[in-house]
C-alpha cells in the first residue's frame, strides 16, 4: 500500500493513504529517515496501524544537523517559507541558514514579515529584510491574525514548509488559513500519544487537491553539518558572479591576498553582515 506521511513524531507517523484513511505506522528496524511529507510504502498490521516498508524517491529533502545528529524536517516541498516578525526579534543568521539549505536542495523561498500591524517596529524589520530582498528573496508582509489570506495565491498548486523561531506565529497563521488546523491537530496528537498538541512534529494539511502546507517546530538554530564550504558559498546568490575568481583555487575568502569577495564586500557588491555570517557558518563546518 502507499501513502504520504501527514505527520511525524519521533519514530512514530501518521500515514494518510489514497482513500483518505489514516494509519498510525513504524518504520521497519530501530533507525528511522521518514520525514514529514514523504511518500511511502506500508505493510498494513491492524485497522489502524501499519509498517513503513520503504521510502519513495524524494524530489527534496529539508533538513539540519549538526556534528552528532541529523534533524528531518520535510521531504517533497517545492517552497520554504520563513516567518518572522516585528517582534519578538528574529536572527538574521537562523534565516540566512535557512535559506542555504533551501538553495542546496533547490526549494523556492518566500519570507513572511508577520505582525506588521506593530508599526513602530516595522521599519526596523523591513531594513534588515531588504538585503535579503535586494538577492531576489521574495518578502510578504502580512498581520497573520487579519490578513492571512494574503497568503493564500503563494501557496496555491505548491506544497509548501513553515519553519521560523518560536513566537513568530507560525500557528496563528496555520489556524487563520485552515480552520479545521486545531482539531487536526489534536486528532493528530491523540494518535501519536503526544498529549497537548504544542507543534512538537511536523504536520502537513490539505489546502485544496494541488496546495498543502506543512507546520514545523519552532526553530532556535538550523546547522548545516552536512554541507562542505564549497556548497555553502554556492548557496548565498550574491557570491555566484565571483566565485572562481579569486587568486588562489582554495581561497576560504578570509586574508587571502586578491579575494574575489572581499573585493566585491568592499565594493558594495556584498552585504558585509550576511559575509560575516558566511563565515560564522563555515567556521563551523568540516571542510569536504
Amino acid at each position: 500500500m502507499e501513502g504520504r506521511v501527514i505527520a511525524a513524531h519521533g519514530r512514530q507517523y501518521i500515514v494518510e493513504l489514497a482513500d483518505a484513511r489514516r494509519l498510525s505506522c513504524f518504520p521497519r528496524g530501530k533507525k528511522s529517515d521518514v520525514a514529514c511529507g514523504d511518500r511511502v510504502n506500508i505493510q498494513q498490521t491492524a485497522d489502524d496501524q501499519g509498517v513503513i516498508e520503504a521510502i519513495e524517491p524524494r524530489s527534496s529533502l529539508l533538513y539540519r544537523s549538526n556534528e552528532i545528529r541529523q534533524k528531518l524536517i520535510a521531504a517533497n516541498v517545492d517552497q520554504l517559507i520563513i516567518v518572522v516578525a516585528t517582534e519578538p526579534a528574529f536572527s538574521d543568521e537562523l534565516i540566512s541558514r535557512a535559506l542555504v539549505a533551501a538553495e542546496s536542495e533547490e526549494i523556492s523561498a518566500l519570507i513572511i514579515l508577520n505582525k506588521c500591524d506593530l508599526t513602530d517596529r516595522l521599519a526596523g524589520a523591513r531594513q534588515r529584510l531588504a538585503v535579503l530582498a535586494a538577492q531576489g528573496y521574495r518578502v510578504l508582509e502580512l498581520s497573520a491574525r487579519d490578513h492571512a489570506d494574503d497568503l493564500r495565491p503563494w501557496l496555491a498548486g505548491q506544497t509548501s514548509v513553515l519553519v521560523g523561531q518560536s513566537g513568530m506565529g507560525k500557528s496563528t497563521l496555520v489556524n487563520a488559513l485552515i480552520p479545521e488546523a486545531r482539531a487536526a491537530t489534536r486528532e493528530i496528537s491523540l494518535a501519536l500519544d503526544s498529549g497537548k498538541h504544542t507543534t512538537t512534529h511536523a504536520t502537513l494539511y490539505h489546502l485544496d487537491a494541488d496546495s498543502h502546507l506543512i507546520d514545523s517546530p519552532g526553530l532556535q538554530e538550523f546547522g548545516l553539518g552536512h554541507l562542505d564550504r564549497q556548497e555553502i558559498e554556492i548557496a548565498f546568490p550574491e557570491f555566484r558572479p565571483f566565485l572562481g575568481k579569486c587568486r588562489f583555487r582554495d581561497c576560504h575568502h578570509h586574508k587571502e591576498p586578491d579575494c574575489a569577495l572581499i573585493a566585491a564586500v568592499d565594493a558594495g557588491h556584498i552585504d558585509k553582515a550576511r559575509f560575516a555570517i558566511y563565515h560564522r557558518i563555515v567556521g563551523n563546518q568540516r571542510d569536504n
